[in-house]
Formats: structure tokens, C-alpha cells, sequence
């Protein structure tokens, strides 16, 4: 038997009676797969995420990961309760709020025994229970000296890119504040890559001359699926902002910018502003010349907007990554590693312009996915690749049985421990589709929907008209074409909505 193996499997005897593990869970907002390198997106060689990576080299990546619902608020919501949307009471961030007083998994771990903490991006309107210590931007927050409310009511303002000072308080936590009499939960949730993506100022230059590969899908034109596609408002070409979006320092006068200033400047001190508007001035000078001179066409003038938007959220991405990094540092240098799990997540993914777009909320691939990568040493072997189906009401049930506390029959979610301790092969019985609802919000006009994910196909309904859509993943997997209606489908069709209304049944939806 080779040492490390044997190392491995001893390590996993040992764990079963050790002491309860520390949680340490790092969060982003609308991370998606393209741009973690461990995930083998396009971007992985041009902007690798050396400290995400980690995770995945000293522990598990999931492929087959998805949210219930893919928008900011209601994912959280299912993180929290591992509960869907629709009991849980949080199904779009237009009008609800989040119950505090209901059961989640922070309050559960904190009767077994542990301390909790949540620093960062909370996002759930209503203010955060089942915490000992917290900290959290108000909103959405700003990137450019962000405000934070405290647990006595008070809000102040920090100096400094939001990334880094989220991180700066949650090791200030470890460090200084948590009892080291007990294990904890550190819930450390990061603003960042979310719109608008403001760079910290030691990344202005970062992939300035760098040439950003373009999806395939970059310029779809809606053909082969229902015509409710065609009638979203996120695409790059025409709902992109002049400056929350493109950060320009002015509105051009050509009428196809979309008027929406941009608010994380106006915070700026008069030098920093000075500074952040000199990095972009040779390329919005170039932009303004060509509008003036009429050589910017449709399609020239949408790769710029992808360019300026590809390379601001990478570079979101880059401080993001770097203080992950920081976190595994300390973890290690602090003696908590072997002891500590360590996950990294997203709400939901992002469109990296597939499909022409930006944001989330569909049900289609680079939204529904988000990633999920855990490294929990003597359990987890390093290394793990899993195609187990998994969602984010897994989350709790996952976390409160490596913390030996109970699970709540009322949870919906499964425990990933059976996946864990079978090196991320699925176990028998393991679920093999996972459903998914999107309710509808004012921002973006996307229809809801909702539907299933098996390990090959993909089954939505438009709520509002019953029209179906169905995509062969293995055949199709930039879901270019509905084959809901071809004949030779139609057992397929009928299988699908089966398990479609399997789930439904399952999970309690009215």
C-alpha cells in the first residue's frame, strides 16, 4: 500500500473521534465556473485562481453543483435553511425578507456547541440570527471604502477595497475575538465578483493588454428556443450601463449607452478618482474617437463592452482569490488545518457573456451551476473529483453532520458526508435530478421558470405560459436548441415531466 494512502486512511479512522472540526466557509456572489481555473474554464491560463485551487488540490471540486434558485437573496435563503425558495420564505429580493426566527443552520451548530461568526455580504434585508459576532454590508455594499452595520445597530465606514477589508476583519475575528475553547463557524461571504466590478486600485492595470477570449454564444440570436428569451433585459450589447457598468467618466452622446451612473467613483477621495480615471484614459480616449468617427459597428461596439467587462470582473476575481488565500494562510500558519474545513462557494454562477449575457437568474447552465469546492483533511481525499448531483440545500445537512449534530427531518437538502468519505463517488441511492424555480423579479425581465437538471438533460417550464423547453446537455451543451417538440422525444418529454412532478411532489411546491 503506498504511504499516502496509507496516511489517508488512518487519518480518516483518527477523524472520527477527534475533536469537532472548525467550519470555515468562504463565500462570493456571482463567481462563475469560467473563471476558476480549477474548473477548467476559458480563462484558466489567462487568470488563474491559484488560492481556489488549493481548496480543490487538498480536497474535493464538485462539477455537478447547483442552486435552487439563481439569484443573490434566495440562494442564500436555501444555504442558510436547506430549504427551497418556497418554504424557506425568501423567492426574490423584490418584496421578501428573510424570516430570522426560522430554523438554520447557524442556530443548530451554535446549540451543539460552536461559536458563530458572519462577516461580510448578508443580502437577506432582515438582520442576521444565530450569530455571536457579526458584521455585514449593508445591501449590496460598495467595493470603494465600504460601510458596515454592527451588531449594536451602528453603521461606519471603512477604508480600503472591500475585499480586503471583509478579510481583514474576519482574521481579526479569528485572531483576536472567537473563544479557543470551543470550535467555530466563520461564515466569511465576499461582495466580490458582483456587479458593479469596481478592481482594487493595485489591479487597474491588470490584463490591459491581454486578449480576452469571446464565448461561441457571444452573439446569439434567440433561435431554436421560445421566443421569452428574446425578451430579457441582460444582454451586453443593449442593457449595458455607460458608467455602472462600463465605468466611463461620462454619458457619450451616441444613443446605444444605457444611462446609469456609476456610484463606487463618487466614493472615491478626489486622488483616488483622479488615479482610477488615468488607468482606463487611453482606452475610453480610443472608444471616443471611434464613436466619433462612426467605425465602431454593433458587433464592434458589444466586444468592447465585453472586453471592458471581462477584464473589470477578472480582476474583481484577482482580489478575491488572493484573499482566500490570505484565509488558508492563516488557517495553516494558526495550527488549524487539520482540524478546520474549509469551504468555498458562490450564490449562483454568472453569464461571462454566453448568450450574449451578463447576470443569472435562468435556468440554463452558467447560472444554475456554482461552485462548491470543500477540503476537510483525514475525511476528504485530495484531489477529489465528484460528479455527484449536489444543490445548495445541501449545505446544512452537510455541516451539521461533520459537526455531530443532528438533522432536522424538515431540512430538504442531503448530507455530501456519504460523497465525501466515498472519494466523491456518488452512493447508491443518491439523488439524479435536482429542481429548480426562478420567481420573477422587476431587474432584467426574465420570465420565471422552473424545471429540472438529470446528469444529461435539462426540463423548464415557463410558469407564466406552460411552454416547456428540453435540452440534450451530452448532445447540446450550450443549450442552443429546445428539442421539447420533436416527435421523436415525445417518451422522453413524458419521462421528464414525470420526474419533473416527482420532485415537485417531493419538495412540497404548491
Amino acid at each position: 500500500m503506498k504511504p499516502r494512502l496509507l496516511l489517508f486512511l488512518l487519518l480518516s479512522v483518527l477523524n472520527t473521534s477527534a475533536a469537532p472540526p472548525n467550519i470555515v466557509f468562504l463565500f462570493s456572489d456571482d463567481h462563475a465556473l469560467q473563471s476558476i481555473s480549477a474548473y477548467g474554464g476559458r480563462f484558466k491560463d489567462i487568470a488563474p485562481t491559484p488560492n481556489i485551487d488549493r481548496i480543490a488540490a487538498k480536497g474535493a471540486l464538485f462539477e455537478r453543483s447547483y442552486c435552487t434558485n439563481s439569484i443573490c437573496g434566495p440562494s442564500r435563503a436555501s444555504i442558510l435553511t436547506g430549504k427551497h425558495s418556497h418554504l424557506n420564505g425568501f423567492r426574490n429580493n423584490d418584496t421578501d425578507k428573510f424570516d430570522g426566527s426560522q430554523q438554520t443552520f447557524p442556530k443548530l451548530l451554535r446549540q451543539a456547541g460552536y461559536t458563530t461568526a458572519l462577516i461580510g455580504k448578508w443580502h437577506l434585508v432582515t438582520r442576521p440570527t444565530g450569530f455571536d459576532h457579526w458584521e455585514i454590508l449593508p445591501g449590496q455594499g460598495n467595493y470603494v471604502h465600504p460601510d458596515f452595520m454592527t451588531m449594536d445597530g451602528k453603521t461606519t465606514r471603512s477604508s480600503g477595497y472591500c475585499t480586503d477589508v471583509i478579510t481583514d476583519k474576519a482574521l481579526d475575528w479569528l485572531r483576536q475575538q472567537r473563544p479557543k475553547d470551543k470550535p467555530f463557524l466563520l461564515m466569511c461571504q465576499h461582495k466580490a465578483p458582483h456587479r458593479n466590478w469596481v478592481p482594487a486600485p493595485r489591479h487597474y492595470g491588470l490584463f490591459k493588454n491581454v486578449e480576452m477570449p469571446e464565448p461561441p454564444t457571444l452573439f446569439d440570436d434567440y433561435a431554436g428556443r421560445s421566443s421569452l428569451l428574446a425578451t430579457q433585459q441582460m444582454t451586453i450589447a443593449r442593457h449595458f450601463a455607460w458608467g455602472h457598468d462600463m465605468l466611463l467618466p461620462e454619458k457619450p452622446t451616441d444613443p446605444r449607452f444605457l444611462d446609469m451612473p456609476d456610484g463606487e467613483t463618487r466614493r472615491m477621495m478626489p486622488e483616488e478618482r483622479k488615479a482610477f480615471f488615468a488607468a482606463y484614459e487611453d482606452e475610453n480616449t480610443r472608444l471616443a474617437t471611434a464613436l466619433k468617427e462612426g467605425t465602431m459597428d454593433e458587433q464592434a461596439l458589444t466586444r468592447w463592452k465585453y472586453r471592458r467587462y471581462i477584464t473589470n470582473y477578472l480582476r474583481c476575481v484577482r482580489a478575491l482569490d488572493e484573499n482566500i488565500g490570505r484565509m488558508l494562510d492563516y488557517i495553516e500558519e494558526a495550527g488549524l488545518a487539520e482540524n478546520t474545513i474549509v469551504i468555498y462557494s458562490s450564490d449562483q454562477g454568472f453569464y461571462l457573456g454566453e448568450h450574449g449575457w451578463y447576470d443569472k437568474r435562468w435556468i440554463f447552465e452558467e447560472s444554475l451551476s456554482m461552485p462548491f469546492l470543500i477540503r476537510w483533511p483525514g475525511v476528504v481525499k485530495p484531489g477529489t473529483r465528484s460528479k455527484a448531483i449536489i444543490q445548495n440545500i445541501d449545505y446544512a445537512p452537510t455541516l451539521l453532520e461533520a459537526a455531530g449534530a443532528a438533522i432536522p427531518e424538515d431540512i430538504q437538502g442531503r448530507s455530501l458526508v456519504p460523497v465525501l468519505r466515498n472519494e466523491g463517488r456518488t452512493p447508491d441511492a443518491w439523488r439524479d435530478a435536482v429542481y429548480y424555480a426562478y420567481y420573477g423579479e422587476k431587474t432584467h425581465n426574465v420570465p420565471p421558470h422552473d424545471g429540472i437538471r438529470t446528469s444529461r438533460y435539462k426540463l423548464f417550464r415557463f410558469t407564466g405560459t406552460g411552454e416547456w423547453q428540453l435540452f440534450d446537455l451530452e448532445k447540446d451543451p450550450q443549450e442552443m436548441r429546445s428539442i421539447h417538440a420533436d416527435p421523436e422525444n415525445a417518451a422522453l418529454l413524458e419521462e421528464l415531466k414525470g420526474v419533473y412532478q416527482k420532485l415537485r411532489t417531493q419538495y412540497q411546491v404548491p
